[in-house]
């Protein structure tokens, strides 16, 4: 029997790749984004990270249709960048409330079955400015920050019940969204990053797949950077 997992926010980008790598390595796989769909194939629920309600409904329709999740993996999030002095409460709210507590939400629901199974991993992707910091970036740095003090908590709770809960920290991947950047902004990044280049999305999935994998089993409450030398010391 297959393990199910769920990936938010897996139609695009690291979301998708992690979602296609799961699949490869023989997991049953469901996306859950606002849309309802996904390419390559994939299964796909409707979900809105930041309406509970929405959560529940997508994780009733996921066990009705295909079983129990048995890994969880948070990744969907949000931007809304801008100076704090300029920053909206509607921006503060909207990134905080998608990135941070929307993954907290899903753990919270995804655990029931995890619980009664005695097994599970659930996986929150944070990122490399949850340690750095970035100007502009308060209130997505908090979020992402945020996660790791969730994590790391709940790995604590839930330990005792073969739940192992990890947070991996990406720097900067090649994506749609980088790939948007002026080419002085990308050279400014790349200067800062000891291998002098992005990491590729399978290569974050990649690390996901592992600590989603019954060899990581001995492996939770752990912060994982994947960016290059980036963020490393902190």
């Amino acid at each position: 029997m297959k393990d199910i997992a769920l990936v938010t926010g897996g139609n695009r980008g690291i979301g998708l790749a992690i979602a296609l790598r799961l699949r490869a390595a023989g997991h049953e796989v469901v996306v859950a984004c606002r849309s309802g769909q996904a390419p390559e194939g994939l299964a796909a629920v409707a979900m809105d990270v930041a309406d509970p309600a929405s959560i529940d409904a997508a994780f009733t329709k996921v066990e009705a249709d295909f079983g129990s999740v048995s890994i969880i993996v948070a990744n969907a999030g949000i931007t809304r960048d801008g100076l704090l002095m300029r920053m909206s409460d509607q921006d503060i709210d909207d990134v905080l409330t998608t990135n941070l507590a929307g993954a907290i939400r899903i753990s919270r629901r995804g655990l029931r079955a995890m619980i009664k199974a005695r097994d599970g991993r659930i996986i929150f992707i944070s990122s490399v400015v949850a340690m750095l910091g970035s100007a502009g970036q308060v209130n997505y740095a908090a979020a992402k920050s945020g996660l790791i003090g969730a994590g790391r908590s709940l790995a604590r709770e839930v330990g005792s019940r073969g739940i192992t809960v990890n947070v991996v920290a990406p720097g900067f991947v090649e994506t749609d969204m980088t790939a948007d950047l002026e080419e002085d902004r990308k050279a400014s990044i790349l200067s800062a990053v000891p291998l002098g280049r992005y990491a590729q999305p399978d290569e974050v999935a990649a690390l996901v797949e592992f600590l989603a994998s019954k060899d990581a089993g001995y492996i939770t409450g752990a912060v994982i950077p994947i960016d290059g030398g980036l963020g490393m010391g902190h």
